[in-house]
């Protein structure tokens, strides 16, 4: 018997179809050809959740994959911009539908290729960005409004993202067609990861200019991706992931809040960040729990009313942690699993990690292999065919509201120290995050806990693992290439630029627009962020 709440939730949700190298899938049936529901419900509670409805626990729309499958991506990046453009052409031929652009550690931390301090580094983690000029070669002959683009960078966000509207610009993009996330995350980095540059008051101020930009200019583009992978990467619990997540969330908006702007003016461009760890059904829960207090965070504490406000949007990354130098195919069958995790729990896109990592920067055929299980995962698993295909088990159902419960304990206790900002200062999230690192390496050691290859069915390697490598010459060609730009570039225009850029940061007056015509003057991302150090200061921690 159809209930009154089951018939409108179902005249909500679209035909169902995806798209498949241009052509519609409309049916969904088993192999053995049994017709596949859009859900599945228990129709006589009153207490049912469905897709597409607050506070979203199945899923943030009605249909889910059966309309749309996540965007695939790979986290590309290495050496040199032109290295890394056929990389992306490779990945976009092979059937990815988005960048996810990597950069190396100078570019992260705001330092130029030829700076002494960065030259051991360039393009080592990720594609070296000095100046605009670099950005052209990453994206030659890849239309900006064709393609959504994912930019891993948190300190010097704002100045990428700069040079990204710029090259918009030279190819006569309309930037309300721009379609994007950039990481922008400056908390996480002083909890987790480490490549902050300002103090956390200042680096805030500029996270703030880059939200009201982009409600103004960019609305196809999500202005932050609130990062829990780096935190789950140091050593953190999945309760943990979210809580420290969710409140570095709630501090972001806060400051939204402070500079003017309305919660449902930029609370839908919102995104985040997670991992897929390897504990399969947990990974499925907190992702379903992430997605209910979210919609309670926006809807209850900052009273959203416009329901976009309060759709969880997130990105997962299988997790690096877990590759292994030992046995490496065994990293492609973990990889695989903690990908099922993620489109089980319903993320809009998806990278998985390449077999390699743990060695060195992923060869072409390993990330080709990573895409694949995505692609076999979507086309061939069957799990993309029902919305929260898991939903309604005793033992999920259980663990999503536990880790619900125990975040928001987390989420209270840092709401009473004064907010994620002040929680950092006392070292909190930090120290709760080493203690369970600690908790889990003294169980992988004792054997309570078992990681095949490493500590368990141990074997002599006798495999030869080719990966990509970054050469002195290619290094040396990057710092050629700065020092060309520098040359042919207008110093008038360059010195003007800089000087209105440190006028502009020693006021409240929002600096995206002096920082975006400082990259069109091809000044470099060091002497930017040197005006930022100039005028900010740099952040050391005081223990």
């Amino acid at each position: 018997m159809e209930t009154n709440k089951f018939k409108k939730w179902r005249e909500k949700v679209l035909k169902p179809f995806i798209t498949i190298n241009g052509e519609r899938k409309s049916i969904f049936t088993t192999l053995s050809n049994q017709k596949i529901e859009s859900t599945y419900n228990n129709q006589g509670d009153p207490k049912e959740e469905f897709p597409g409805e607050y506070p979203y626990t199945r899923g943030i729309y009605p249909s889910m994959y059966r309309s749309r499958l996540w965007t695939m991506r790979q986290y590309s990046g290495f050496s040199n911009p032109e290295k890394s453009n056929e990389r992306f052409k490779h990945l976009l031929e092979q059937g990815q539908n988005g960048l996810s652009v990597a950069f190396d550690l100078p570019t992260q931390i705001g330092y130029d290729s030829n700076n002494e301090i960065a030259q051991s580094e360039v393009g080592k983690v990720g594609v070296p960005i000095d100046t605009l000029a670099d950005m052209e070669t990453l994206f030659k002959d890849i239309p900006l409004d064709k393609i959504s683009t994912s930019m891993t960078i948190n300190a010097t966000a704002p100045i990428l993202l700069a040079m990204y509207v710029a090259l918009a610009k030279k190819q006569n993009v309309p930037l309300e067609q721009l379609r994007g996330t950039l990481q922008n995350d400056i908390l996480k980095e002083y909890i987790a990861r480490g490549t902050y540059i300002y103090p956390p008051k200042e680096s805030m101020k500029l996270i703030t200019d880059v939200f009201e930009y982009c409600s103004k200019t960019l609305p196809k583009w999500n202005p932050i991706s609130i990062s829990g992978y780096h935190i789950r990467e140091a050593g953190s619990t999945a309760t943990q992931e979210l809580a420290f997540t969710f409140s570095n969330a709630i501090e972001y908006l806060n400051s939204a809040l402070k500079a003017g702007l309305s919660i449902d003016e930029f609370c839908p461009q919102i995104s985040f960040f997670f991992v897929a760890q390897n504990n399969l059904i947990e990974e499925v829960a907190k992702y379903r729990a992430a997605r209910r207090i979210w919609a309670k965070i926006t809807k209850e504490m900052f009273k959203a009313k416009n329901p976009k406000s309060s759709m969880l949007r997130f990105h997962v990354q299988t997790a690096g942690v877990t590759l292994t130098a030992q046995q490496p195919d065994n990293n492609i069958i973990r990889s695989t699993i903690q990908a099922m995790a993620a489109v089980l729990g319903g993320a809009q896109s998806l990278h998985v990690n390449s077999k390699d990592e743990a060695l060195g920067l992923p060869s072409e055929n390993s990330a080709v292999i990573s895409l694949r299980t995505q692609q076999i995962i979507a086309l061939e698993s069957g799990v993309a065919d029902t919305v929260d295909p898991l939903g309604g088990s005793y033992y999920l159902e259980k663990l999503t509201d536990d880790i619900e419960n125990e975040a928001f304990d987390y989420i209270n206790k840092i709401e009473s120290i004064g907010g994620a900002l002040k929680a950092l200062e006392t070292q909190f999230q930090e120290n709760e995050i080493e203690d369970s690192a600690y908790v889990f390496q003294q169980e992988l050691e004792n054997q309570e806990r078992y990681m095949v290859g490493v500590n368990t069915f141990q074997e002599e390697s006798t495999e030869n693992i080719t990966f990509q490598k970054v050469s002195r010459r290619e290094i040396q060609q990057q710092i050629k290439k700065l020092g060309s730009v520098k040359k042919n570039r207008d110093m008038k225009k360059v010195d003007e630029s800089l000087r209105k850029l440190e006028k502009i940061a020693n006021t409240k007056d929002n600096t995206m627009p002096a920082i975006i015509e400082a990259v069109e003057s091809y000044s470099t991302i060091g002497e930017i962020s040197d005006i930022f150090r100039k005028v900010y200061g740099e952040y050391s921690p005081t223990y």
